[in-house]
This record gives C-alpha cells, structure tokens and sequence, in this order.
C-alpha cells in the first residue's frame, strides 16, 4: 500500500513500531472484531430465552440498550482521539472489549446480559471514530472504502461465527465468546506496537461534552447522506433483532444457525458490494444502494409471507447488498470532507446517525410484538417503512446533485 503515510505525534512510541501497511490492516481488523462482537449475542438470543423465559420485547431491549450506550459514548468520547491520540483510546477499548466477552461468558440472567451490552456499547462507540479515522490518517484514498466495509463484514462474521459455533460445538454461550476475548488481546497487543497517526491537541476534556455538529464542509454532503443511511441501518435493526424468531416461526429453522447464515448473507454481500463498487462515483453507489434496498426489503417480506426459505436468503443478500452500498455512498460523500483533526468527529456523527436508525425501530417493533402484534405482520410493517426510506433516498439521490453543489458553495 504505497500511499500510505503516517503523520508526525508527540505520543510516546514503541522503538519498534508496526509498518503503515500493518496498522492499516490491524485498524481494519479492529473493527470487524468489534461488530463481530457486537452481532455475536443475536444468534444466542433464542438460547437465552430457553433458559430464563424472555419476551421478544426483552429480546429488542437488550438489542436496544447496545446501540443507546454505543451513541452515549459517541456523542461522549467519539472526537477524544482528535485530542489525545489514536492508541490511547484503541488500547483501552479493545482490552475493554476482551472483559467484555468474559462478561458475556458469565452472565447468568437478562440483568448482566444487559449490563454486558451496555459495556460494549461504550467500547464500541469509544473506538468506532478513533479507528476509523486512524484508517483514514494511513490511507486517504483506501481510509473511505475500508471505513464502509469493515462494518458489514464484522457484523456477517460475528453472526456466521457465532451460529455455527452454536449450532455444531459444545458450550454455546461461551466458547464464541472466549475465541473473540483472545481476538482482542491479540489486537490491544497490536495497537501498542503502532504509530501514532495524529498529534495531541488541546481540548481533550472540552472534546468530551457531548456534541452532535459537523463541520461546515460536511454539512451539505451529510444532508445528502442521510436518507440512505437511515434506510440501511434500520433494516440492519430489523435482522438484528428480528430475524431469529421469524426464521423459527416461520421456516421451523434452527433460530441460530438461520439468523447466522442470513447475518452472513446480509453483512456479506455488503461487504463483497462495497469492493466492487469501490471506484464508483459516491453519488452512483447511494443510488444503486437505495434501489437494492428498496428491491431487496420488499422481496424478503414477500418472502416471509410466502415461506419461501430460498427466496427469503436470496433477497437477503440483495438488501444486503443495498446496505453495503448505501452506506459506502454516504461514508465517501461526508467523511472526505473533513480535516485530519475532524475525522473522527465526523465519522462519530455519520455512527450516531446510523446506530440511532439501528436500535430505535427495532425497540419500537418489540413493543408491537409483545402487545399483541403477529410477529411476521411487524416484520412486513418494518419492512415497508424502510422500503419508503430507501425510495426517499433513492429521490433524493437523483435528484439532490444540483442542491449539494448549491448547499456546497454556500458552506465555503
């Protein structure tokens, strides 16, 4: 990766430090372990609610309660590495994160279940802008397309791995857990072995009073973002915390293996679409993300409707498709805006964006569900209301060009 630089830090280094090339690769894999941890849970949700007699209600809640504490610490600590460094907050949240799995490893009811996701929502939302922009910091050309596919190919990995292990080995809520305790040992390990990518700057305890702002040059280019990114997310919520009980209730699949493979599917063919779309025009991908989505949700809750198993993971994988390319479209329309220095507030405010979209819906689906909704009808009702997302950030794609270039010269 020639064009790879790192910028001069006063932060203290190791003598020996990692290649930009392996930082790159270490701060990709960072946050595809961090969202395989994050997806990890759903596939053990139908084993929890075996063993201690749950609602579907509590299900989402518990799913809910994850994104809330991941856009806390957002809106809390996303802009800190701007200030203190990169590594400081990336050793801290990934060995942060290893306790956490030992958490998960231990509970033994829905409190330290939820105590464990709120935990990880911290470190997560800590890390999320800090290793994003460190991406962006080693490579500017390769920062943007990593930063949109590492998500969904955490999120498939996590599903997958975890549905499988559930499936075929031994201690189900436990061995996942330890595997991805020793994942982020090896990473803290890693980072500390890193270069510093960014210089200390003051203003790191004024950094943390929760802000939600952009930058003048990134407001344009997120107004135009922002339709296809709540589009996506929200029907990442719905498979997030959804799909398990509908694959049983439906199909009469094994709720883990299923909602791991169509994790895997969704997640995974965004992430195989983020690639090849990786020299497109932002503007095209969001387009072509919202179409997917708008195409992709419909047939998977036709799918459902129809009990069509095969129909149900094929449409999967082409709203997965839509997600993989909404949101690269909208991380390369705002991110590249920003000032080394804003990169992380930027990406900060592009996650709270998404994760708000993530975990609000599917709360508000629960509550259906436990009060007398059929499980499938609020599916398909989710699923309509993402679809009108996607067909307003399809319009506003379109034909939003002229007003960004308007919105633009105004900003500057």
């Amino acid at each position: 990766m020639s064009n790879c630089t790192a910028l001069p830090a006063t932060n203290a280094t190791p003598a020996r430090t990692l290649s930009a090339r392996a930082s790159f690769f270490l701060l990709a894999s960072i946050t595809v372990s961090f969202l395989a941890g994050s997806l990890a849970p759903t596939p053990l949700y139908p084993v929890y609610q075996a063993e201690w007699g749950f609602s579907a209600l509590t299900t989402t809640e518990i799913f809910g309660i994850y994104a809330l504490a991941l856009l806390g610490s957002l809106l809390v600590a996303g802009r800190l590495s701007d200030h203190i460094g990169r590594r400081p907050v990336l050793i801290i949240a990934t060995l942060v994160q290893a306790v956490v799995m030992l958490m998960f490893a231990t509970a033994n009811g829905v409190a330290a279940l939820m105590l464990a996701r709120v935990v990880q929502g911290l470190a997560t939302g800590a890390a999320l802008g800090a290793v994003g922009a460190g991406m962006l910091d080693l490579d500017k050309t390769r920062g943007p397309v990593a930063n949109a596919v590492t998500p969904p190919l955490g999120t498939g990995a996590g599903g997958l791995l975890a549905g499988l292990l559930v499936h075929y080995l031994p201690a189900p809520t436990l061995l996942v857990y330890l595997v991805l305790a020793v994942v982020f040992v090896i990473q803290a390990v890693g980072v500390i072995f890193m270069a510093e990518t960014v210089t200390r700057r003051v203003g790191a305890v004024a950094s943390l009073v929760p802000q939600f702002g952009l930058p003048a040059a990134a407001r344009a280019p997120m107004l135009i973002a922002l339709p296809v990114l709540v589009a996506a997310w929200s029907l990442a919520g719905l498979y997030g915390s959804l799909i398990p009980a509908l694959t049983r209730t439906v199909f009469g699949f094994d709720p883990s293996l299923a909602s791991g493979i169509a994790a895997f599917a969704f997640a995974g063919s965004g992430a195989a679409t983020v690639l090849a779309l990786g020299s497109r025009a932002p503007r095209v991908v969001m387009a072509y993300g919202a179409f997917a989505l708008i195409s992709g949700t419909a047939a998977a809750m036709g799918a459902l409707g129809a009990q069509s198993a095969v129909g149900f993971f094929l449409a999967t994988a082409l709203a997965g498709s839509g997600f993989g390319a909404g949101f690269q479209g909208a991380v390369r329309t705002v991110v590249p805006t920003a000032k080394a220095h804003e990169r992380a507030g930027v990406l900060s405010v592009v996650f709270v964006v998404s994760y708000l979209a993530m975990g609000v819906p599917a709360i508000v689906a629960g509550l259906f569900v436990t009060h007398g909704g059929a499980l499938l009808t609020t599916a398909q009702y989710f699923g309509t209301v993402v679809a009108a997302l996607a067909t307003f950030a399809l319009l506003g794609t379109l034909f939003g060009g002229k007003a960004r270039v308007k919105l633009g010269s105004i900003t500057r």
